[in-house]
């Protein structure tokens, strides 16, 4: 696994790289042995350091980890047990996955919140500017899946291909906290 790790602002020495490196391969190929990169950014705040870490484990599952800590060492604990915790959660799936291959679609329902109407809210003229473009290939998932991959990788929106269906399918965060989930109807040929 390629590992880079950086400093905003500041010199981060070779001890603290070397624990970096060390700690970050043992707690990433624990749960997977071909883990693609990963980047630690290590920044100065106002009462200590913030640690920000990102891991490509592969296949399009990207890991997001955040801590904080007034020494950079706890820092960087607190951001892998997060990253932890979401790579046992991400194997843990697999491995269920692997075993109960014959779950249909309808029981992925259960594990994933169903979109819930909002309140109309009044339109406000905005024109937001288009910051960037980019082709981005929409995978073939399940709807828990696609809301695994939005809370591993700290998402807003995941769109994907419905593995039903066939269909697009959307999962989003919402403001509240809980997952949308939008199923749009495919109008049937005339």
């Amino acid at each position: 696994m390629d590992i880079t790790v950086k400093g905003k602002q500041m010199d981060v020495g070779q001890a603290l790289r070397t624990h970096t490196e060390d700690t970050l391969t043992a707690a990433v190929t624990k749960y997977f042995d071909r883990a693609i990169d990963a980047t630690v950014t290590y920044s100065k705040v106002n009462s200590g350091f913030h640690v920000e870490i990102i891991v490509h484990a592969g296949r399009g599952v990207t890991v997001h980890g955040q801590g904080e800590a007034g020494d950079a060492y706890p820092g960087l604990d607190a951001a892998l047990e997060r990253i932890s915790k979401q790579l046992r959660r991400y194997h843990r799936k697999l491995v269920n996955h692997h075993a109960n291959a014959e779950i249909d679609e309808k029981h992925a329902a259960q594990y994933s919140i169903l979109a819930q109407s909002q309140k109309d809210e009044e339109a406000v003229e905005y024109h937001p500017a288009i910051v960037a473009e980019m082709e981005h290939y929409i995978s073939t998932m399940s709807v828990s899946d696609a809301v695994m991959r939005l809370d591993m990788g700290n998402l807003p929106v995941v769109m994907f291909k419905n593995g039903g269906h066939g269909g697009l399918n959307v999962v989003y965060r919402r403001t509240d906290g809980n997952v949308g989930w939008i199923d749009p109807a495919i109008p049937a040929t005339v």
